[in-house]
């Protein structure tokens, strides 16, 4: 009888073309995205007079400098960033790489756009000079981000060294309450565990509440693994993910598919599988949940207060709050839902997915928001979508600026920023200090959360928010709660 296998190692074991005397497994490479960033990488095998080893599955996208405003290179004022995403076009022409370029109507981001494309599948490992690339792991890939250096090795021969992490499996058992998405999970986890939790593992998810998300969900989920520390996050295949992934562009045909499925449904932990880790969260604990601090495990649920320092198990922690509570701006003690808001942002490859668009539009329509705000979204098939259902007037007639697909305002590197001082609602992944721009404070949380906060003008509870909708009528437009 074989020995019980986790997920994670049965497609680790699949890739292994051959491990070496420092244990460093050589990986072959299923996937790999370049975007504006790889022109380091295209540089040094320029130096060396190298090709790229498989044009064919090498994907290039234009996402983290892409403006949002219109889809015009002039409209692009930096020059260093014109140029960034200049190169980005002739490096992937020079070999014979498909750009999903600025003029190209699949063009999104890239943890957005590939999923939607059926590029992202089952049992592939996948990588990118970018720490989100764990969401793909959503479809039971192992999915990683990687460095410059690292990306001109598997440019020149699709393959990777790597050491394998740790495994650990985050339970979910249970159902989520209503209002309480994969976002806030997430944000549980992490703020239980610290950002450093999973440094060192692999991370899957399972139970009975994973399950029952949807694959847009699970994207979520897997992306915000690195914030935790993970390596990359997973969640097995099941028949969500098939439908999901039937007749996408990129996704087997006809009885190609069937035969893909069959071997899809193989790839799960085996009952007994050892993991280095296990955690089991109760759903029904996780409610909707905000960061108040300057990392994503300073996080609690909505309804609770901001830390007191004092209140600190040691004088380190103590320390930190206090650090933290400095830079945001806040008072300890003070109730979450007293903290007001500047603006707001809607987008990211955490958040900006066809239904975090709907859910936002659910709370936003009839309603006025009573801060500026930005939605951006995930991909300009998203955004087609997103118009010919209607969302985009939504947003609008609220008060919001639609715009093109783009990473956009999570990280600013096209020009999105948040003012200095200024308090953002974000649906975004990170929060650091000026993560959205110099001096820029932001709250993470949900795209529903971010759309609550919007009409309140101040962080707020969806479930209160929801049940005040229910119980009291509103005229057309006008805002659902006060300040």
């Amino acid at each position: 009888m074989s020995t019980p296998t986790t997920l994670f190692d049965k497609v680790w074991r699949a890739h292994e073309i051959h491990r070496g005397e420092s244990g460093q497994s050589l990986l072959w490479i299923d996937r790999h995205f370049v975007h504006e960033g790889s022109f380091h990488a295209f540089n040094k095998l320029a130096e060396r007079e190298l090709p790229v080893a498989r044009p064919d599955l090498t994907f290039g996208i234009a996402d983290h400098y892409v403006p949002t405003l219109a889809r015009r290179l002039d409209g692009v004022a930096d020059p260093k960033v014109r140029s960034m995403i200049e190169q980005l076009s002739s490096n992937t022409k020079r070999h014979d790489i498909t750009l999903f370029g600025l003029d190209d109507p699949r063009q999104g981001i890239v943890h957005v756009m590939g999923p939607e494309q059926g590029l992202t599948q089952p049992g592939l490992i996948m990588v990118c000079g970018d720490s989100h690339t764990a969401t793909h792991g959503a479809f039971g890939s192992i999915a990683f981000g990687i460095g410059a250096s690292e990306v001109a090795h598997v440019l020149a021969t699709q393959t990777l060294w790597q050491s394998r992490p740790k495994v650990m499996r985050i339970t979910l058992e249970g159902t989520l309450a209503p209002g309480v998405t994969a976002k806030d999970i997430a944000l549980t986890w992490i703020s239980r565990l610290g950002a450093d939790g999973a440094r060192g593992y692999a991370i899957e998810y399972a139970g009975e509440a994973i399950r029952a998300l949807s694959m847009e969900a699970r994207l979520t989920l897997c992306n915000l693994s690195i914030e935790g520390g993970g390596r990359c996050g997973m969640i097995a295949p099941d028949q969500t993910t098939f439908e999901y992934l039937k007749g996408r562009p990129y996704s087997p045909k006809g009885e190609a598919f069937e035969q893909a499925c069959a071997y899809w449904s193989t790839l799960y932990s085996d009952q007994g599988a050892t993991f280095d880790l296990d955690v089991t969260i109760n759903a029904a604990d996780i409610a909707p949940t905000v960061t108040w601090g300057v990392s994503p495990e300073e996080a609690l649920p909505i309804d609770q207060h901001v830390p007191v320092p004092d209140d600190a198990t040691d004088l380190a922690k103590a320390r930190q709050i206090r650090a933290s509570l400095d830079y945001m701006g806040l008072k300890a003690g003070q109730k979450l839902t007293d903290i007001a808001i500047d603006r707001v942002f809607i987008g990211s490859c955490t958040n900006a997915r066809i239904e975090d668009l709907r859910a936002a539009a659910a709370i936003l329509n009839g309603r006025k928001s009573r801060v500026p705000g930005v939605v951006s979204p995930g991909s300009t098939q998203v955004k087609a979508q997103a118009e010919a259902e209607g969302l985009d007037r939504i947003f609008v007639d609220a008060g919001l600026e639609w715009r093109h697909s783009g990473c956009s305002m999570c990280v600013g590197m096209n020009g999105d920023t948040v003012p200095s001082g200024e308090r953002c609602a974000s649906t975004t992944n990170r929060n650091f200090k000026g993560r959205q721009g110099p001096g820029a404070r932001t709250h993470l949380m949900s795209p529903a959360m971010v759309a609550a906060a919007a009409v309140s003008g101040h962080l707020a509870d969806i479930r209160t928010l929801s049940l005040a909708s229910a119980q009291s009528p509103r005229s057309e437009g006008a805002p659902s709660c006060s300040r």
